[in-house]
């Protein structure tokens, strides 16, 4: 099941990344940029046909689990690790940081990362959020002055995204937390990028802003592989958190246009089905 999870992250591209795609494509006016998000196009259609990775770097998985039945969890995901790493197959990516002794099976100490988050659901979902090399370096966390406000958040995630430039493989997923404690704050950039993008903010100063970075971003940055054009991301998501009234926490983490993440809702009786 874990194993069928992997693979289809790694290898579809889900619903709302594929339309914003389309839409990047339909008003982006740079002949290059143009050129680069059919080539990204025909990359997508490629790895959906024959079953493959979209990318060469198959990241490392980050799993959130939700539900009632989690005892055991933890094994099964180890396992359906282990069982993709040859059935996707999963490139070797999980290295000891001061070593750099590779372990061979994308597991190792602290893996896999798992996020629980019990509920009263009568089902068990997984969802796997692959993050890149290329995409998660660029992660930034900025503990501003609250006197900043708005316009010192704005200024942090501008700054960010353009000093990123064509390293995170846009056009990108920009994922913000803002509020919290640091740590709390780099998880809601993270889970932000979770939020379909056909899925409207509810919060509507959330949304404002969303929308003024979409464009911004749009209107001045590196463009599709960082080589110019209109078209530098796909999309903006906002998780807030109430913080301490001396703090400001900000963070921001990227997703390539790949954007890869898939889930599987088990049910009570045993049956699955998976989900985008």
């Amino acid at each position: 099941m874990v194993a069928g999870l992997l693979k289809a992250a790694n290898t579809k591209l889900p619903d709302d990344i594929g339309w914003a795609l389309e839409a990047a494509a339909g008003w982006e006016t740079d002949d290059t940029a143009r050129s680069q998000l059919g080539g990204i196009m025909e990359n997508i259609k490629k790895a959906k046909f024959l079953a493959r990775p979209m990318c060469q770097d198959t990241g490392v998985p980050v799993f959130y689990v939700s539900g009632k039945m989690i005892a055991g969890i933890e094994e099964g995901i180890r396992e359906g690790i282990k069982k993709a790493n040859t059935s996707v197959p999963l490139r070797p990516n999980t290295v000891h940081p001061i070593t750099r002794k590779n372990s061979g099976d994308n597991l190792g100490k602290g893996m896999p990362i798992i996020h629980y988050r019990p509920t009263d659901d009568e089902y068990t979902e997984i969802t796997v959020l692959i993050k890149g090399a290329g995409s998660e370096n660029m992660t930034k966390l900025a503990m501003l002055n609250p006197a900043d406000g708005i316009e010192g958040i704005k200024a942090f995630v501008i700054s960010t995204v353009l000093e990123a430039g064509g390293r995170p493989c846009p056009p990108t997923v920009v994922g913000i937390g803002i509020g919290g404690t640091s740590d709390r704050c780099v998880e809601m950039a993270k889970e932000a990028l979770l939020i379909p993008l056909d899925r409207t903010n509810e919060d509507a100063a959330e949304r404002e802003l969303e929308e003024e970075l979409f464009t911004i971003l749009n209107s001045g940055g590196p463009g599709p592989m960082g080589l110019g054009g209109d078209s530098t991301v796909l999309g903006v998501r906002i998780v807030t958190g109430y913080c301490h009234t001396a703090s400001l926490p900000v963070a921001v983490n990227l997703n390539c246009w790949a954007a890869r993440k898939a889930s599987v809702r088990i049910m009570s009786d045993g049956t699955y089905e998976y989900g985008k």
